[in-house]
């Protein structure tokens, strides 16, 4: 048995069992909500199948976990793509087109110019998309419009109930500021958190005192108090290293950036205000100006 692969614009007979498949999967925080039938693993279990029956060798699997598909700077994506131009792919297959990207000038450039280009064959298996079947892809830009259409559609309901929530005074961030934790019955309100309260306390001491961040920041270290960043892990927010503590694994975490101490001073959420929503956010383009805060 052999199998039809599009390739320099030919049709050329493959042995299934030579052909190289990538499968590519990718899931974002929108996608997270519709449930388990758009998880990662469930994406990849479909294509594998899909390649078995075809008795296709799947060479590598790429997945970009928790990213949009509206840009292209996702890290597996562009590492599969490097690999199709080293001419290490045949064949791409991804659950559905808006895996692969929901920008409707993306996936054009990608199905009709990038793949052709380097002999690669497209399958968006449930869109029913071949791109060596003519009649599959007829469709296909008006499907990549309504995908980017409804990326659309959910960023304006996201950002509008942003804006809703900061108007009425909620915190909207994804992390609390430190010294704060959010409610758990009301995500939506700050709570002083036990354990770093105090220190945000002891910096504003310092400040009455009239003494800068810098003095501030030499306090704290001698007193040998660790930075925001280690809280944060140590209470499973955040899984980031400052560049002190990548530098000094042992004792990295009790130097405390200048910066940090700043934005501590300078954030009106320690007098009781909220400032939220304080740039335009503009669909595919993302926060590009300033404005007025809710």
């Amino acid at each position: 048995m052999t199998n039809t692969l599009y390739a320099k614009d030919t049709y050329t007979e493959v042995n299934p069992s030579e052909v190289r498949a990538a499968i590519y999967c990718r899931l974002s925080k929108d996608d997270e909500k519709i449930g388990e039938s758009e998880s990662i693993q469930n994406q990849r279990a479909m294509l594998e199948q899909y390649c078995a029956q075809q008795g296709w060798e799947v060479t590598a699997v790429y997945q970009d976990d928790g990213y949009t598909g509206l840009n292209m700077n996702r890290p597996d994506v562009n590492r599969m793509l490097k690999a199709i131009e080293r001419r290490q792919i045949d064949v791409v297959l991804t659950k559905d087109m808006s895996r692969l990207s929901r920008d409707y000038i993306e996936i054009g450039k990608l199905v009709e110019e990038f793949f052709p280009r380097n002999s690669v064959r497209y399958i968006a298996v449930n869109d029913a998309v071949d791109s060596i079947v003519e009649s599959s892809t007829d469709l296909m830009p008006f499907k990549a419009v309504m995908n980017q259409m409804y990326s659309a559609d959910v960023s304006k309901k996201v950002h509008s109930a942003y804006v809703t929530k900061a108007r009425a005074g909620q915190f909207t961030g994804c992390l609390a500021p430190f010294g704060y934790r959010k409610n758990p019955d009301c995500p939506g309100q700050l709570i002083p958190d036990e354990d770093t309260a105090p220190i945000v306390k002891l910096i504003y001491d310092y400040a009455k005192e009239g003494n800068g961040p810098n003095y501030i920041r030499r306090k704290l270290e001698d007193r040998e108090i660790p930075c925001p960043a280690w809280w944060n892990r140590q209470k499973g927010l955040r899984n980031k290293y400052t560049k002190f503590e990548r530098d000094d694994p042992e004792r990295g975490h009790l130097i405390w950036d200048f910066t940090t101490i700043k934005e501590i001073l300078q954030n009106p959420v320690y007098i009781g205000a909220i400032a939220s929503q304080k740039q335009v956010y503009k669909f595919k383009t993302g926060w590009i100006k300033d404005k007025q805060p809710h």
